[in-house]
């Protein structure tokens, strides 16, 4: 095959259409709005308008400010959560503190009935 030949179904497969017609969806200029900082800004995608939480002009990667975004209570449910377990780990461990107390006092109990038995034979 000459190098002609070559050049030539190059420039067949390069000037046909790259993309097939009828599959790819309608591309639309979007405005995005930030409900965290109120910005708003335009981009090219699929979805007429976009709503978002948080942007790049206030997560804090990209500001190095912490910011502290409370969605739906998370945060407070968290905590209350939290303190629930902190609760709940003490109250066992107070539990196992007088379980184990009891049993050292029964086992000293028993000591001592030990002793004065063998005291007396």
């Amino acid at each position: 095959m000459s190098a002609l030949a070559l050049d030539q179904r190059a420039i067949i497969r390069y000037n046909s259409r790259v993309m097939k017609t009828g599959i790819h969806p309608e591309v639309f200029e979007t405005t995005v709005h930030c409900n965290s900082c109120d910005t708003t800004f335009t981009t090219h995608t699929t979805v007429k308008d976009i709503n978002v939480e948080i942007c790049s002009n206030c997560h804090p990667f990209y500001t190095g400010k912490q910011k502290l975004i409370d969605t739906a209570g998370r945060v407070d449910k968290f905590k209350a959560r939290q303190a629930e377990a902190t609760k709940r780990a003490e109250s066992t461990a107070a539990a196992k503190n007088r379980k184990d107390a009891e049993l050292a006092k029964i086992q000293a109990e028993l000591q001592t009935e030990t002793v004065a038995t063998s005291a007396k034979s």
